[in-house]
């Protein structure tokens, strides 16, 4: 009888298979560079979204910016329609790193106690990175806190973009239009303007001391307030 028609994938055996390749250290080399490619795909993916994310914001920043200043007449509140998609994408952003950075560490993870000690054989940096490795594919968890992403990208990404449509929208409501009121020109349909200047600020104030407060570094394998090595160095 064919062995293939005896084949019972229930068995322990079968059900083991992989357990023989982390036993044997040349089966197990051999796996970890498919393993660490898919990692590095997954990673890769999640950076272009990442960056789709990043385009969708400027593309809306160009949009409301052309509509504000289009003549006299436009509304400028389409400068603050701006600032709220910005926030949703904002919050699409934080999501996706956090998605992100829960791959990144397990690539840095190889990368710290595989290739650099076959590169340079000083030992692993992590004693348990296998044991730690393995019950994060069994049981993935996010490695950043909420407010440290948000943080991060408002620093990185949404805090200038923000700055660029609050500088607009002062203009807008100041100078754009000789004569005017500015509590006249901030006012939206059913709001009077000097509410509309105090929840903007206010707005903005809440998300400069987000992005300045201090916070504990969970995100890892990030280019982080480190000088360049000697051989990265131009002389």
């Amino acid at each position: 009888m064919d062995e293939s028609e005896t084949f019972d994938p229930e068995t322990q055996d079968a059900r083991e298979v992989a357990a023989e390749a982390g036993q044997e250290p040349t089966d197990f080399l051999s796996l970890l560079p498919h393993y660490y490619r898919g990692e590095v795909g997954q990673m890769s993916t999640a950076i272009s979204r990442l960056d789709l994310t990043i385009d969708w914001a400027i593309g809306v920043i160009a949009a409301v910016l052309a509509l504000s200043f289009a003549s006299v007449d436009s509304p400028p509140y389409f400068l603050l329609i701006g600032m709220l998609a910005l926030t949703i994408f904002l919050v699409f952003d934080v999501r996706r790193y956090r998605s992100f950075d829960a791959t990144r560490s397990r690539v840095r993870m190889i990368e710290e106690n595989v290739f650099a000690n076959a590169f340079n054989p000083e030992g692993s940096v992590h004693r348990e990175w296998r044991s730690e490795l393995a019950d994060d594919l069994r049981k993935p968890t996010l490695k950043v806190s909420i407010r440290e992403a948000i943080t991060r990208r408002l620093r990185r990404v949404y805090l200038p973009l923000l700055s660029v449509l609050l500088v607009a929208w002062l203009f807008r409501i100041s100078l754009f239009v000789p004569g005017e009121r500015w509590f006249e020109t901030a006012a939206v349909p059913g709001v009077p303007g000097a509410v509309v200047v105090v929840i903007v600020l206010s707005y903005y104030l809440v998300s400069l001391a987000v992005t300045l407060w201090p916070t504990s570094r969970q995100a890892k394998g990030e280019y982080h307030a480190v000088e360049p090595g000697e051989w990265k160095r131009d002389e």
